[in-house]
């Protein structure tokens, strides 16, 4: 059992939502990334999705485009990412780690090599956007074998047809991405939302975590009223990247947790 795995046995035996939040590693700086990494689980964050910072983020909106941009002007690597997770588990061994981006960094690093050593870095699962599940032999089957969890992507043109392949070898939690287009484009609605989770819940016993477009207190508890949980990303990132302290950025957090706990 994963640390996610065992995070979400221990919310539904409390029946309580999940809060997952985003933060692009090393944006604006290594150490101000770090602070702010460090602070998410007292701010109420169940579940961390730690940002790899990569060239050409196709699924990315202009705020995290932004945030990657200025981790690797300032010297973010994925072996920086995978050190500030480490610094992270000398304090925290709990709170679930998920690594999300691309995977040429992988790629280059080496599968085998990037495995072991997110391992030891304390990262529990994968999110990588651009690996459709005909290419699961690639990463997410040698993923799983590791002990790693591999959490797919399913979104609003996943059809019927499509939606068993993309669950097939998913483990972790299924991310059902909100809206069509990129991250931070629109806002979540949760009248829209709500049929495609049960749809999606009724063909896996996988947890259902709602992300993109989700700003505020109210769409969080909206958003995990109809799910397992809500993922919020851009409209964190965007006060890191308007200069705003780890403390006040911290206490925004916290009020999109406790709306999703409020569900």
């Amino acid at each position: 059992m994963t640390r996610i795995d065992a995070k979400f046995a221990a919310l539904k035996a409390e029946g309580r939502k999940a809060f997952v939040a985003y933060i692009m590693a090393g944006d604006p700086d290594y150490q101000t990334s770090l602070e702010i990494v460090k602070g998410l689980p007292e701010a109420g964050v169940d579940v961390i999705e730690l940002g790899l910072p990569f060239t050409d983020p196709m699924a990315d909106g202009p705020t995290i485009q932004l945030a990657g941009q200025r981790a690797l002007d300032g010297g973010m690597t994925l072996n920086k990412t995978l050190e500030l997770a480490r610094t992270f588990r000398e304090t925290d061994n709990t709170t679930p780690i998920v690594l999300m981006g691309y995977y040429n960094p992988i790629y280059s690093h080496g599968v085998d090599s990037f495995l072991a050593d997110a391992k030891a870095a304390g990262i529990d699962g994968l999110i990588i956007v651009d690996l459709p599940p005909e290419e699961d032999e690639e990463l997410c089957i040698p993923a799983q074998a590791a002990g790693l969890n591999f959490i797919r992507l399913a979104t609003p043109t996943t059809d019927d047809k499509r939606l068993p392949k993309v669950l097939q070898n998913t483990s972790g939690f299924v991310y059902y991405v909100s809206i069509t287009g990129i991250t931070g484009a629109a806002a979540a609605v949760a009248t829209d939302v709500g049929p495609e989770v049960a749809r999606i819940k009724s063909a896996t016993d996988l947890p259902v975590i709602v992300g993109f477009g989700i700003k505020t207190p109210e769409a969080s508890r909206d958003i995990a009223k109809i799910a397992d949980g809500a993922v919020v990303g851009s409209a964190i990132v965007e006060r890191i990247g308007n200069g705003e302290s780890p403390a006040d950025v911290l206490a925004f957090v916290k009020g999109l947790a406790d709306g999703a706990h409020s569900a």
